[in-house]
């Protein structure tokens, strides 16, 4: 029975080596193909002393978008306005101080 439910599986994937010019030649190929689809094409510098290769990148890509202005900030409230929740902050909320205050 379990012959039958797990006998068509293969218990490890095959694994294919790329060599090592196969691997470079789609490096290649892939960066090529990206940098066909720029609008403006990077300068690209090659570094003796270690090899790299070094693109100038353009400060943003088509596919980025653009930063959004911050938004306008309120003017400070008027000194009016804060003396108003100042004084309503100071007086005390229970009805039985309000009726004492209001007695005398």
């Amino acid at each position: 029975m379990l012959k039958l439910l797990f006998g068509g599986k293969k218990a490890t994937p095959e694994v294919v080596i790329e060599s090592d010019r196969a691997r470079f030649s789609r490096l290649v190929n892939e960066l090529n193909e990206v940098i066909d689809t720029l609008a403006h094409k990077p300068r690209v510098t090659i570094d003796p002393a270690t090899g790299h290769i070094e693109p100038d990148v353009p400060e943003q890509f088509p596919d980025e978008a653009l930063a959004l202005p911050a938004p306008a900030t309120e003017s400070e409230p008027t000194a009016e306005a804060t003396s108003d929740v100042e004084e309503k902050a100071e007086k005390p909320q229970t009805p039985e101080l309000d009726a004492a205050a209001k007695a005398h």
